[in-house]
């Protein structure tokens, strides 16, 4: 676990900004994994949807931890999204990310953004981030701050201090989904002495830009969700209007069938 953890902190250390793809289950990573993505991330909203249950709101505690211990299995570094830890106990928190550790994970996602659309005060969340990196000191903590995704005013101050709380806390990188400008991405990679973590958006900067101005990381969020969704939807659509052409690439049914591992005798394990 060693290894693979500081695999994990190497791989934001690059030439170029790490893809981490977000998935929602089994099937979503394996896939991703069988591409050839070295790491994959879990996203809160997959995970809550596929559940039948509201992201964001601590209701997807065993449900993170169920698909953790799927993923585990897979040859993939996993990192997870787990909201604001579950739990305001930051003890708790620090528990609950042991357990993920426990069963493989090597990185967390941990947000200061509440589920009023408010933002937690950041010495609460600087207190889980400091729990989560005693109880497990070489677990790659990504501190989510919410500023610009919740369109607060003014949020470059806010962001910067933050940060820096995140980080003497023990923070290991400082993720600021909702940001696309490129100068004000070089900005924040140039203030924060940490890898930056950006959210990829349809249309944004791709992974070229973003390296050019220090971003380390990329991340999905929930947009291969949200559009497996509405690859979904086309193709029901299609059939019941005027037929469906399968698209290039559409996995077979054998294929999906060699994404669940199976034991020598045919068993799950």
């Amino acid at each position: 676990m060693i290894d693979s953890r500081a695999a994990f902190h190497a791989l934001h250390h690059g030439g170029r900004p790490l893809l981490l793809p977000n998935a929602w289950d089994h099937a979503s990573a394996a896939a991703l994994a069988a591409r050839g993505h070295p790491a994959v991330g879990t996203t809160s909203l997959g995970v809550a949807a596929t559940a039948g249950l509201p992201d964001g709101t601590a209701a997807t505690a065993g449900e993170t931890v169920a698909l953790a211990r799927r993923l585990a299995r897979l040859p993939v570094l996993l990192s997870v999204d787990v909201e604001a830890g579950f739990s305001d106990d930051p003890a708790e928190v620090a528990g609950y990310v042991a357990e993920l550790a426990g069963h493989g994970v090597v990185g967390i996602n941990l947000e200061d953004g509440r589920a009023d659309g408010t933002l937690a005060d950041p010495e609460h969340l600087a207190d889980k981030v400091a729990a989560v990196k005693t109880a497990v000191p070489d677990l790659f903590v990504n501190a989510r701050v919410d500023t610009w995704w919740l369109g607060v005013d003014d949020p470059l101050p806010q962001t910067l201090a933050r940060a820096r709380a995140y980080r003497a806390a023990g923070a290991d990188g400082i993720f600021v989904p909702g940001v696309v400008d490129l100068a004000t991405l070089r900005g924040l990679t140039e203030r924060i002495d940490a890898p930056v973590n950006a959210l990829y958006q349809p249309g944004g900067p791709g992974l070229d830009e973003f390296g050019r101005v220090g971003i380390a990381r990329v991340s999905t969020g929930s947009l291969l969700f949200r559009a497996a969704l509405a690859a979904a939807l086309t193709a029901a659509d299609g059939v019941r209007v005027d037929g469906f052409e399968a698209p290039v690439g559409l996995p077979s049914y054998a294929e999906v069938q060699r994404l669940a591992p199976t034991q020598p005798d045919g068993s799950l394990p």
